[in-house]
């Protein structure tokens, strides 16, 4: 087979990861600019924070339940190539609304005289983002599909593990570049936009180039009868196959842990270096360089957490362990932090922050294949993401109204705290259930072959 080919599993994870690791770059492009982009085209952090939560707002109505069923009807050759191709049209349109050139234009003018709270830019970069959002959502739950399938039997958490380190790298590079091209360009909102706009439509080569390789692979496995070019009947996705997975308690607790877990990072860092301009009293470009650290001990530790799990397991326990972390650091934030307003600290938190980020991701995601059948394991992927999505949409509205009427972070970051305290119960509840039922969440992936 040609996954067990460790050059050709590995080449294909790189593949498929630096597709990932450009959609994170675009993601939060915009983070260590919010200053900027506030001044340049008129925006408030209310605007910012409906524009942050645009990337949700199709997947929260629905989208993303019709992702699933899309990957698990059409596979994740189709389904990757099509998220990619979204990515890179929702960025075009991104890109043209904050462009210097839309200004200018009499649908500018159009977009400006409705809803006049948000100006036409924000309208435009807010539908570019909802697009690319659709796009980005279906990616990851293809991607973890596409590991599931390539290293069933094998490294599946470690090299989910470094799939997610390789596409946090992107934070940590957009937090330098941005700020860096956008000073190149007389301080221009545009230019670091355009730039990974240009990167997703690498992205989109990549997993075309991964598709051939699918391709062949699927071919092995017909030839060698574990595989049908047909799916029988009893394989075969059905929509009422949805029921098995709604009607899950593990299901419902690990899409909720996932929901707050993910609340209280995601949105945290769409704020944070705003957050670190007026904490430590720097400019926007020293906070987003502050801030890139968030991603640095999760890349190192993700593999080492992935080799533990591969090799010895404890999943449920990472997940306890990862939350207890994030609530210290999110409260440090609140507290800790602005009466020792030392950058040293700040990057110690963030750092550890990182930690919290690599544990439970780490853990959360392989343990999905043990709860869930593989023929609806797409669909269980998209309903996880759909049920986090909520949460990414709703929770950065919240934070920007806060925000706006306290004018201090201290009451985001108690919120995001609490998240914290309710995915630690969750987590507990998961640990005691996998316990009673044994869906092996405490044991390693790595199946020993007999000899």
């Amino acid at each position: 087979m040609l996954n067990d080919s460790v050059v050709a599993r590995w080449a294909a994870l790189i593949l498929i990861a630096l597709m990932m690791f450009f959609a994170y770059m675009f993601v939060d492009v915009m983070s260590p600019l919010k200053s900027l982009v506030e001044s340049a085209r008129g925006w408030d952090s209310g605007t910012f924070g409906t524009y942050a939560a645009s990337e949700y707002i199709l997947n929260v109505c629905g989208f993303l339940i019709l992702a699933g069923i899309i990957l698990d009807k059409m596979g994740i050759r189709f389904t990757g190539t099509l998220s990619a191709s979204l990515m890179v049209l929702g960025a075009g349109i991104k890109f043209i609304g904050i462009s210097d050139w839309f200004q200018t234009t009499g649908f500018n003018e159009w977009l400006n005289s409705w809803w006049t709270a948000m100006p036409g830019s924000a309208k435009m970069a807010s539908l570019g983002f909802m697009i690319f959002g659709c796009g980005c959502e279906m990616a990851g739950t293809t991607v973890s599909k596409s590991i599931a399938k390539w290293f069933k039997g094998k490294e599946m958490a470690l090299a989910m593990g470094l799939e997610m380190a390789i596409a946090r790298l992107g934070v940590f590079a957009v937090m330098w570049l941005a700020p860096i091209i956008s000073e190149r360009f007389d301080q221009s909102v545009v230019a670091p936009v355009g730039f990974c706009t240009a990167l997703l439509l690498i992205g989109l080569i990549n997993y075309i180039i991964f598709s051939v390789m699918d391709s062949k692979f699927d071919k092995q496995l017909v030839a060698a009868g574990m595989a049908t070019e047909e799916k029988s009947p009893e394989d075969e996705f059905h929509i009422k196959d949805l029921k098995k997975i709604f009607s899950s308690k593990m299901f419902w607790l690990v899409a909720l842990l996932c929901v707050l877990y993910y609340s209280a990072i995601f949105p945290f860092q769409r704020y944070a270096p705003n957050y670190l301009e007026i904490t430590l009293g720097v400019d926007n470009g020293t906070a987003a360089q502050l801030f890139s650290f968030f991603p640095i001990l999760a890349m190192i530790l993700t593999p080492v957490l992935g080799i533990f799990l591969d090799r010895v397991g404890k999943g449920a326990t990472m997940l306890m362990l990862g939350a207890i972390i994030m609530i210290a650091c999110h409260l440090s934030f609140a507290f800790l932090l602005p009466i020792f307003p030392y950058k040293w600290l700040a990057v110690a938190l963030i750092a550890i922050l990182g930690v919290s980020f690599s544990l439970v991701p780490a853990a959360l995601w392989p343990s999905v294949p043990k709860i869930i059948d593989e023929k609806v394991l797409g669909s269980a992927y998209c309903l996880i993401f759909w049920v986090q999505n909520i949460g990414l949409c709703l929770v950065p509205l919240l934070i920007g109204k806060v925000l706006q009427s306290t004018g201090g972070y201290l009451a985001p970051m108690i919120i995001f705290s609490s998240f914290g305290i309710l995915a630690f119960i969750l987590s507990f509840l998961l640990k005691a259930e996998d316990r009673r039922k044994k869906y092996g969440l405490e044991l390693p992936n790595v199946v020993k072959k007999e000899e």
